[in-house]
């Protein structure tokens, strides 16, 4: 397309020497517009024809982040855009499989269908229905340690969960949140003692214990740490945002009133809800 200098808006004339977009397409599916979106971007721009899969990690990681706040801001039509980005860039993973002659469009969505069907046979008419965590060793397959295959960038919070995931799918748990509860308590425990013995490596390692305990007890109160430590960060900011406007106007300075007058401003806040 080419500028309009009248306006400033686009011709909607195309321009007969550019190449033209093969999309939309009443003969494909919704999503497929995606693929062959990026093999026309491919064939026609030098930068999207020089990505690789190696190359394209930081923006996939950083577009799943992105989809994460827009879901988290509960703005949609931020989340619709987000949601197009990251569609790219799996796009892009799939049309350079192809390209490269790993895989095709076709054997990705079989095996996810395949999988899918592995996991949900009630759905399915294969069987009945069994337990996600189960089926998961299962398809590891015996020998298989239990925790082989973890992805190796996981956020240490989200980590432990899935550690705590994998162990629980073969009977070893707690029963009930009670005995992760009284775990969290036991580790609490073990750290004031650290602490009072003034041994840092002591007192990190204990700390270690204590978090990894307090994720296992989110687990098995049936949320997820993530999600609960966000909301938690969330409301703290929140919080004390409101402390430093509430602090100007009573002209109260923030570096220098002392712990104990912040406080006060703290429990008011906290009061207000």
């Amino acid at each position: 397309m080419t500028p309009n200098p009248a306006d400033g808006s686009r011709d909607q004339r195309p321009d007969p020497d550019q190449p033209h977009p093969p999309f939309p397409s009443d003969s494909e599916g919704v999503l497929d517009r995606a693929l062959t979106l990026v093999s026309f971007l491919r064939e026609h721009c030098p930068w999207d024809a020089a990505q690789t899969p190696e190359s394209l990690i930081p923006h996939l990681l950083e577009e799943a982040q992105e989809v994460v706040d827009a879901i988290r801001s509960e703005d949609p039509q931020e989340l619709e855009g987000e949601l197009g980005d990251l569609l790219l860039n799996l796009a892009f993973q799939v049309v350079v499989g192809e390209e490269a002659g790993i895989f095709t469009r076709e054997t990705v969505t079989r095996r996810l269908e395949e999988k899918m069907m592995v996991r949900h046979p009630h759905l399915f008419g294969l069987g009945e229905k069994r337990d996600w965590e189960e089926m998961k060793v299962r398809e590891r397959g015996e020998g298989t340690r239990v925790l082989n295959g973890l992805a190796k960038g996981l956020d240490p919070l989200l980590k432990a969960h899935r550690i705590q995931d994998r162990v629980s799918g073969v009977g070893f748990d707690w029963e009930d949140a009670k005995g992760a509860f009284e775990k969290v308590e036991e580790e609490l425990a073990e750290v004031g003692a650290a602490l009072d013995q003034g041994d840092q490596v002591a007192v990190e390692e204990e700390l270690g214990d204590l978090l990894f305990a307090a994720v296992n007890l989110t687990r098995l109160a049936g949320a997820h740490p993530d999600t609960v430590l966000d909301r938690a960060n969330r409301k703290f900011q929140a919080r004390f945002e409101a402390l430093e406007d509430l602090a100007r106007e009573r002209g109260i300075s923030l570096k220098d009133s002392g712990l104990e007058v912040l406080d006060s401003l703290w429990d008011e806040l906290k009061g207000r809800k």
